[in-house]
C-alpha cells in the first residue's frame, strides 16, 4: 500500500511505453494492479483534464473509473459532467452515466442518460440539447439518439422534436449542426413566406464547401402561385492576392401569373461576376515590375428587373436598379506614371433593346503625375485618354482627350498670401464610324482645341483659444477663356449642341464639351476645433460672379455649406444654393443624425429647383421649374439589452407617393431573438402594354417575421418568415 499525504502529489503511469496518465490527489492507495485515489482527484490524459471525488485505476485492464462530481474538459473547448465515468485507456473507450456536455464557444449543452465514446466519436442515448439556460430552457431539441465528433465538432440529432418551453412545435427526423465556424457542406436555414399574389414561398439554400479555396451556394425556390427558380453563388480564391464570385439565376413564371400581370418576360435570368487581382501582371505574365498592377471586374447582365426582385424574399435587403453598369478596370501605377484601361457596358432595363445605347469599349489612359521645376514653383502634368464609343445601331466614335495643366505658384508677405496662375491646354479629337438613318445629321471628323486660364489668391489664418482653435480661409479664383479652335464636327454642331434643349438629340451624343465661363469665385471657409483637436464646425460660403454676353456682371447661385457636430452624438449638415434671378432657393439639403442614449436617428430632406428654358415661340421668355422634393427618415431605439425598435419612411413629395416605409421591433434573449416588421416598398417592374415594353412599378406590402435560435440559427439581418399582403 502506498499512501501519499501531499495535496498535489501525482503518479505517472506508463502505458504501452508511449501514453501516460497523470493522477493528482490528496490520498492515493495501491493494491496490486489497482490504484485508488480520493480527495480532489485530477487526471491528465492527452488533451483531457478530468476531475472527480474518487478514481480507481487498474493497470492490467487499463480501466479508469471516476465517481461523483465528474468534470471533463477536452482541449479547453467543452465540458462533460456526470456521476460515473469509465475510461479504458488501452482501448480508448469512454462511458459517462449520466451525461452532460457543454461547449465553451457556442454555449450549447447536451443532457442524456448515457454516452459512450471511442476515439473522437461520442454516441449519446435519448436526451435533449439547447443554447438556453439548462435549468428551464426557453426552447430545446429533444432526440431519441445522437452522435458527436469532437474532432470535426459536428453534432447529429435523430427523431428531433422542437419545443418552445413545454410546447411541441415541429418534428424533424434528422438535424445536423456544427458547433464551430468551420466551413462545411450542408443545408442552410430556409426562408418561408406567404403572399396573396404569389402563394406559399419556400427557399432552401444548399451550401457546398469541399475545398478551402472555393464554395458554392445553391438557392432553389418555389412560389406556388407564381413559379419556381434557382439562384447560385460560386465564391473562390485563386491566389493570395485575387478572388471573386459568380452569381447566376433563372426563374420561370407560371402562365396565368405572367398573363395576369402583363409582364414583359415569362422567364427572368441574369448573372453577376466580380473579380479582383492586385498583382495580375506578375501572376499572369511573369513580369517583376516595381509598380502596382490591379484588375477589377464587375460584369452583370439580366433580361429585366424581376431577376433582382426574385433573388430574395426579403425586399428590405434587396435594392432594385433599372440601369446596370458592367465594367472591367485595369491599371499599372508607379510613383511617376499611371497606365490604365477601362471597359464600360451600360444596360437600361426599361428598354426592350440596348442596341442604340452608347458603350465605352475601351477607354485607354496615360497619366504623368505632377512634376516640379523652379524650386517647386512650377508644376505640370499630362493626361491622355482615348475612348472607343461603340453601339450596335447608330453612329460610333473614337475620341481622344489630351489635358496639360501648368501651374505657377508662390507665396508673399511671409506666406500670408498664396497666389497662383494655371493654364490648361485641352484637345479633343473625334473620328466617326457606324451609320445613322438621318443623313441630314453631320458627323465629320474634327477636333476641338482650347486654352483657358485660372488666377487665384488665398490666405489662411489660425488662432488658438483656451478651449478651441479657429481657422479661417479666404480665397478668390478667376477663370477666363484664352484661345479656342474648332474643326469638323465641333464647328458644324457648335450652335445646335450648345443649347440645353438639344442635349438629347442623337447628333449631340458625342458633343461632351464643358464651357469655360468668364467668372470669378469668392470663397470663405472656417473651421473650429475643440481642445482635443477634433473638428466640430465646418462652414463654407461661395459666390460666383460671371461676365455675361452684354459685359455686365451676373451673380451665380450663392452657396452656403455647414457641417456642425453639436455633440459627440448629434450632428447637423446643411447645403443650400440661392438663385438671385428667381429670388428663390435652387437647392436645399438638410440632414440631422443622432446616435446616443440608445437612439439612432437619421432625417434628411432634399429640395431642388431646376429651371429649364422651354422651347417656345421667338421672343417668348421664361423658365419652367422642375422640382425634386424628397424626404428620408429612419429611427432606431434600443430600450435595453432585450428590446429594440426601428422605423423608416421615404416620401417623394413632388410625386405625392411613398417610396418605402417600415416599422418593427426586435426582442433578444441569450439564446433566441424574435422580430416583427411591417414594410411597404415601391419596386420597378417591366410590363408589356399594347405589345410595347414599358417601365412600371408595383407597390408591395410585407410582414417580416424573424426568429433566431442561437446558436443553431445566426442573426444576419434577414427574416426567417415573411408574409406578402395582396395588392388590394
Amino acid at each position: 500500500m502506498l499512501r501519499l499525504l501531499s495535496l498535489l502529489l501525482f503518479v505517472t503511469l506508463l502505458l504501452n511505453a508511449a501514453e501516460k496518465v497523470e493522477i493528482y490527489a490528496s490520498n492515493m492507495d495501491s493494491k496490486g494492479e489497482t490504484v485508488i485515489a480520493s480527495g480532489g482527484v485530477t487526471v491528465l490524459y492527452q488533451d483531457y483534464l478530468l476531475t472527480a471525488d474518487k478514481a480507481i485505476y487498474n493497470r492490467a485492464s487499463g480501466d479508469l473509473e471516476l465517481f461523483e462530481n465528474i468534470r471533463v474538459n477536452y482541449n479547453g473547448n467543452y465540458k462533460i459532467l456526470g456521476k460515473y465515468a469509465k475510461l479504458n485507456i488501452k482501448k480508448k473507450e469512454k462511458l459517462f452515466q449520466p451525461f452532460f456536455m457543454t461547449d465553451k464557444e457556442s454555449k450549447v449543452w447536451i443532457s442524456a442518460d448515457k454516452a459512450e465514446a471511442k476515439d473522437k466519436d461520442i454516441d449519446i442515448t435519448a436526451g435533449m440539447t439547447s443554447g438556453c439556460n439548462p435549468t428551464d430552457p426557453d426552447w430545446s431539441l429533444e432526440f431519441s439518439g445522437s452522435d458527436y465528433n469532437s474532432d470535426t465538432m459536428w453534432l447529429n440529432l435523430y427523431n428531433t422534436r422542437f419545443y418552445l418551453g413545454d410546447l411541441p412545435v415541429f418534428y424533424l427526423p434528422y438535424f445536423g449542426y456544427s458547433l464551430d465556424t468551420t466551413r462545411r457542406t450542408g443545408l442552410l436555414m430556409p426562408s418561408l413566406g406567404l403572399s396573396g399574389d404569389e402563394g406559399f414561398f419556400y427557399e432552401q439554400p444548399i451550401y457546398i464547401a469541399e475545398q478551402s479555396w472555393w464554395d458554392l451556394e445553391l438557392k432553389p425556390q418555389i412560389r406556388t402561385s407564381r413559379g419556381s427558380g434557382l439562384y447560385e453563388t460560386f465564391r473562390f480564391l485563386d491566389s493570395k492576392t485575387s478572388g471573386g464570385e459568380f452569381t447566376a439565376g433563372y426563374f420561370k413564371e407560371q402562365e396565368h401569373y405572367y398573363k395576369e400581370k402583363n409582364l414583359q418576360n415569362r422567364s427572368h435570368y441574369g448573372f453577376d461576376f466580380k473579380y479582383q487581382n492586385t498583382n495580375f501582371v506578375e501572376q499572369w505574365f511573369g513580369f517583376d515590375l516595381q509598380g502596382d498592377s490591379v484588375i477589377y471586374v464587375d460584369a452583370k447582365h439580366m433580361n429585366d428587373v424581376d431577376y433582382i426582385n426574385l433573388a430574395s424574399s426579403d425586399k428590405l435587403n434587396n435594392s432594385t436598379a433599372q440601369q446596370l453598369l458592367s465594367r472591367v478596370n485595369m491599371f499599372y501605377n508607379t510613383d511617376e506614371n499611371y497606365v490604365a484601361a477601362y471597359f464600360k457596358y451600360y444596360q437600361d432595363l426599361t428598354l426592350e433593346s440596348n442596341a442604340a445605347t452608347l458603350q465605352k469599349l475601351p477607354t485607354l489612359q496615360y497619366h504623368n503625375y505632377i512634376n516640379t521645376l523652379l524650386d517647386d514653383h512650377l508644376l505640370y502634368s499630362l493626361d491622355v485618354q482615348s475612348t472607343n464609343i461603340e453601339r450596335e445601331e447608330g453612329k460610333t466614335a473614337l475620341q481622344t482627350d489630351i489635358n496639360i495643366p501648368i501651374t505657377l505658384q508662390t507665396s508673399l508677405f511671409d506666406e500670408y498670401l498664396n497666389i497662383s496662375y494655371r493654364s490648361d491646354f485641352y484637345l479633343q479629337q473625334s473620328s466617326f464610324g457606324g451609320s445613322d438613318l438621318n443623313t441630314a445629321k453631320i458627323y465629320n471628323d474634327g477636333y476641338f482645341l482650347r486654352n483657358n486660364h485660372t488666377l487665384s489668391a488665398s490666405t489662411q489664418l489660425t488662432r488658438a483659444y483656451e478651449n478651441l482653435s479657429h481657422v479661417i480661409s479666404f480665397g478668390v479664383t478667376h477663370n477666363f477663356l484664352g484661345q479656342e479652335s474648332r474643326h469638323g464636327y465641333y464647328d458644324d454642331n457648335k450652335d445646335f449642341c450648345s443649347k440645353d434643349t438639344n442635349k438629347d438629340d442623337s447628333r449631340c451624343d458625342f458633343y461632351n464639351l464643358t464651357d469655360v465661363k468668364d467668372e470669378t469665385k469668392l470663397e470663405f471657409i472656417q473651421y473650429l476645433f475643440d481642445s482635443y483637436g477634433d473638428e466640430f464646425i465646418y462652414h463654407r460660403v461661395a459666390q460666383t460672379i460671371a461676365k455675361s454676353s452684354v459685359n455686365s456682371d451676373k451673380l451665380g447661385d450663392l452657396e452656403n455649406e455647414l457641417d456642425y457636430k453639436v455633440t459627440s452624438y448629434l450632428s447637423y449638415y446643411n447645403n443650400m444654393f440661392y438663385n438671385y434671378e428667381h429670388e428663390n432657393f435652387s437647392k436645399v439639403f438638410n440632414s440631422l443624425t443622432l446616435s446616443g442614449y440608445g437612439v439612432s436617428l437619421g432625417l434628411s430632406h432634399l429640395y431642388r429647383n431646376s429651371y429649364i428654358r422651354p422651347v417656345v415661340a421667338v421672343g417668348a421668355v421664361g423658365y419652367t421649374p422642375q422640382h425634386t422634393d424628397y424626404l428620408t427618415t429612419s429611427i432606431g431605439y434600443t430600450y435595453n439589452k432585450h428590446y429594440s425598435y426601428s422605423a423608416a419612411y421615404n416620401y417623394d413629395r413632388e410625386a405625392g407617393e411613398i417610396k418605402s416605409m417600415d416599422i418593427g421591433f426586435m426582442y433578444k434573449q441569450r439564446c433566441w431573438d424574435f422580430g416583427l416588421k411591417y414594410s411597404e416598398n415601391n419596386r420597378p417592374v417591366l410590363i408589356q402594354e399594347n405589345g410595347v415594353s414599358k417601365a412600371s412599378s408595383v407597390y408591395d406590402r410585407y410582414i417580416f417575421l424573424t426568429l433566431v435560435l442561437k446558436p443553431f440559427m445566426q442573426a444576419n439581418g434577414s427574416s426567417f418568415l415573411n408574409f406578402k399582403l395582396s395588392e388590394e
